[in-house]
């Protein structure tokens, strides 16, 4: 079967789809304008139909543009795969998003030890909020993304990934840090400091807590994981949080666990990935490194 599509027209249509104008992603691309031009039309031509509205002086892609673009771009990594196919070391370049707590605390070993297995790998690490990471994914800016709070969208495909351990912490001196069990009551009357909203954590926590503490009645909210620490060891209020994020300031002395009135605390984490998404070879790998149970 013989495919008229090339990869030129592949790139120019993926340039102008991130650029958002014909003149940009010629520049990007390496091409003068008009041959960019020619190369989209041309494309237009092969699909039988139009992948992009014009909105002022930008191009934006319009339903069958956003349908196409998953696989345009899957084919031009398959390509820059296939042209390292014989080389010693298979590489792979990866845009990974990640919500605060998994990209600042479990993520980076994991990282480190598939740098190890994988050196002329390249990896990106975005870090930010789940509502931005599901936005990533969306508009294809990142590969895959790992978030701390379900995720409820049509075009992402959810999967569990690891259990995390949650504590409700406090300065040592702090309040309730002397009472064994402090109430109900007194932990709904402390000031929680807590993620800014959209933040997954912050669902995950209304959802966890929010039946025995409802509504905070004195809130702080700090949209940085390490200065929601800094302020909880000021003794500014109390939280929860994942353990492993307060792990060194736990056996440091500087934060200390308040019992939880519910029991023990557990989160399910989730991989996150576009339904689109042509997963290549190096996505793959890192995709089964990252199920592994080390």
């Amino acid at each position: 079967m013989q495919c008229h599509i090339t990869l030129r027209q592949l790139a120019t249509f993926v340039a102008v789809a991130d650029l958002g104008s014909v003149t940009q992603a010629s520049k990007h691309i390496s091409l003068s304008q008009a041959a960019a031009s020619m190369s989209l039309q041309d494309l237009e031509h092969q699909l039988g139909t139009r992948l992009f509205d014009r909105h002022g002086k930008r191009l934006m892609l319009n339903e069958h543009g956003r349908r196409f673009y998953p696989h345009a771009k899957a084919t031009l990594e398959g390509a820059l795969e296939a042209e390292t196919l014989f080389q010693q070391q298979l590489t792979c370049h990866l845009r990974i998003g990640a919500s605060t707590t998994i990209g600042g605390y479990l993520l980076p070993e994991r990282l480190a030890v598939f740098l190890a297995a994988e050196p002329e790998s390249r990896l990106e690490l975005k870090v930010e909020n789940t509502e931005r990471i599901v936005e990533s994914l969306c508009d294809f800016s990142v590969d895959v993304g790992f978030v701390e709070g379900p995720v409820q969208h049509p075009d992402i495909d959810v999967r569990p990934w690891r259990e995390d351990e949650l504590v409700l912490i406090a300065a040592p001196s702090h309040p309730l840090a002397s009472q064994s069990h402090p109430s109900v009551e007194e932990l709904a009357s402390a000031r929680w400091i807590l993620r800014e909203q959209g933040s997954g954590t912050r669902r995950m926590l209304e959802h966890l807590i929010g039946p025995w503490l409802g509504s905070p009645r004195q809130l702080l909210e700090v949209s940085d994981a390490e200065a929601i620490k800094g302020c909880v060891i000021a003794g500014a209020g109390i939280t929860c949080v994942s353990r492993i994020m307060v792990r060194n300031e736990l056996a440091q002395g500087l934060l200390c666990i308040l019992p939880s009135p519910s029991g023990p605390l557990k989160r399910q984490l989730y991989r996150v990935i576009h339904k689109d998404k042509q997963p290549t070879r190096g996505l793959g790998r890192f995709l089964d490194f990252c199920e592994s149970p080390n």
